[in-house]
């Protein structure tokens, strides 16, 4: 497993092996997290965010993980006040990025823009989201958070509920939650299906489903999604779909008392707040583990652990 140097751009260029590195590391980086313990092991490293989207938890864990190891951040989250705005390619911003720094996390609304940016820059580059593409490094701490919960991935019952046309975040974890055996459901309305390419490299197909009710009492996660008004073309068709599925304190009443509710965040009424108090939420736990994952990975991809 050699880390050093290496593009996070999909999940789907991790192995099993690298996973569970990651995962090895990020728990040893929970303390420091956490600023119970100090750790310098990234000074002299810089790390350059540039997030050509709207961003609080990616952008802000990522440079929260750089400054717990005693890194530099640069970087912007208004491309507007960059020279992007005069015309400036992507490429050459790139370019110019890896010139003043160690490793490069971009966010772009433009599917494949981070594969775009690793070609282009001779240290890391990690995706933070591009368009309804990949979200690896979510992916990741989706992961992380579902194994310190229940240890083994194999035979769990998953529903990723919400936006699955457009939610990046739930087209990688479909693929490695396959991979890793577990049983998923798609809850979703007709307008905002699981797309078919997607469904297509799956190990064994999902079950597709309308009602949640059908199936709460099976579920051992329930991964809820926000649909993501900024992603559709027409306002019409996201009004149609907007507020399809609430999970409630009446709908946990019958699910199992080990099931936990994560959420990519932000949440938009898909998750109502007399939830936040039952022993099922996990999406603000699940928001802290982002920093020890991304901890994990910028010190791999460094080579300094």
């Amino acid at each position: 497993m050699m880390f050093k140097g290496k593009d996070i751009v999909s999940i789907k260029e991790l192995s099993k092996k690298e996973i569970d590195r990651i995962f090895e590391v990020a728990e040893e980086m929970i303390p420091i997290a956490r600023g119970e313990k100090k750790s310098e092991i990234l000074r002299g490293y810089v790390l350059a965010t540039l997030f050509f989207e709207p961003s609080t938890r990616t952008r802000l864990s990522f440079e929260t993980a750089m400054h717990r190891l005693g890194g530099g951040v640069i970087g912007f989250s208004n491309p507007k006040a960059t020279s992007i705005s005069k015309g400036e390619t992507l490429a050459d911003t790139i370019r110019i990025i890896d010139l003043y720094s160690d490793v490069i996390v971009i966010r772009h609304p433009y599917e494949g823009s981070a594969r775009l940016a690793a070609e282009f820059a001779q240290h890391p580059v990690i995706n933070a989201g591009d368009g309804a593409g990949q979200h690896p490094t979510q992916t990741l701490l989706d992961l992380f958070t579902m194994t310190r919960e229940f240890g083994d991935i194999k035979g769990l019952n998953i529903a990723l509920i919400g936006d699955l046309k457009y939610g990046r975040t739930v087209h990688s974890l479909a693929y490695i939650l396959s991979e890793l055996g577990a049983n998923i459901y798609l809850v979703s309305p007709p307008l905002l299906r699981m797309p078919k390419h997607i469904i297509r490299e799956l190990k064994s197909r999902p079950v597709e489903v309308d009602n949640l009710d059908d199936i709460v009492e099976e579920v051992d996660v329930f991964y809820v999604t926000r649909i993501q008004k900024e992603r559709f073309p027409d306002p019409t068709e996201y009004r149609k779909v907007a507020g399809t599925y609430s999970i409630t304190e009446k709908l946990l009443s019958k699910a199992k008392k080990s099931a936990i509710v994560m959420h990519p965040l932000p949440r938009v009424g898909e998750i109502a707040t007399e939830v936040d108090k039952l022993p099922h939420a996990r999406y603000f736990q699940q928001a802290f583990n982002g920093v020890p994952v991304r901890m994990a990975l910028l010190s791999l991809v460094l080579g300094v652990v």
